[in-house]
């Protein structure tokens, strides 16, 4: 190795090898992970992950690297390459665009460390995490519009015609008020109506909400930023 941008693996991989990659890629996850929760209002499971992922992406190519050699292992790296990137596409259904920047990036860290370029697994690491932080810090695309905007959901029972009754409510408390979506619920005795609204105060949102439960019989009733709905990929 010439310099610290050259493989660790010479001739052929060594048991020592493969501690040392898989043992940087995991300080590396663990070091990119805390830096991006900064940001990332996720649960500890996705921390734990992204911590992880590095490491089992690094340790899978290193073993290839041990027991395989020549183009049989670069078939092979081709096909685990895919297969990470084919496992990320079913978290892509309940994760947002910043989650899944995230674990495409654990993925990133873990090839490069898995293939022994520790130098560019740690620049790679820390230059695209603290881009990370640094682009979700940037005032762009925060519209004042959609951090107003709510959604609420009101809960009415199946004999209420829906389509006027909290007309007079919308009126006096919101400025916009959209019906955005309308589900059964409670085995069809109840429908849940969903509306994308904009308070004209949003200190008089309690006074809404109890106006509303007067109409809907008391029953569930829930006020949410309408801005994470959409954030769903």
């Amino acid at each position: 190795m010439d310099t610290i941008f050259d493989s660790v693996f010479f001739s052929s991989m060594s048991v020592w090898g493969v501690f040392a990659c898989v043992g940087s890629a995991l300080i590396m996850g663990l070091l990119t992970s805390w830096i991006c929760s900064f940001r990332l209002r996720s649960s500890k499971g996705l921390f734990v992950a992204g911590s992880l992922m590095p490491a089992v992406i690094a340790l899978i190519f290193c073993l290839m690297e041990y027991f395989l050699s020549g183009a049989l292992s670069t078939t092979a790296r081709l096909l685990t390459l895919a297969v990470a990137l084919g496992l990320l596409r079913f978290r892509s259904v309940n994760a947002n665009a910043e989650e899944m920047i995230f674990l495409f990036l654990s993925v990133a860290i873990g090839i490069a460390f898995g293939l022994g370029y520790l130098a560019y697994g740690v620049i790679i690491g820390l230059f695209l995490s603290l881009a990370f932080f640094g682009l979700t810090f940037l005032p762009i695309f925060t519209h004042k519009k959609f951090a107003q905007e709510r959604l609420l959901k009101v809960t009415i029972p199946e004999s209420l015609d829906y389509s006027e009754i909290f007309d007079e409510t919308f009126l006096h408390y919101t400025s916009e008020r959209e019906l955005v979506g309308v589900k059964t619920t409670n085995m069809g005795s109840m429908f849940m109506l969903s509306y994308r609204i904009i308070l004209k105060d949003v200190r008089e949102e309690k006074e809404m909400i109890d106006e509303l439960r007067t109409k809907n019989g008391n029953l569930e009733i829930s006020l949410l930023p309408y801005a994470e709905e959409r954030k769903t990929l």
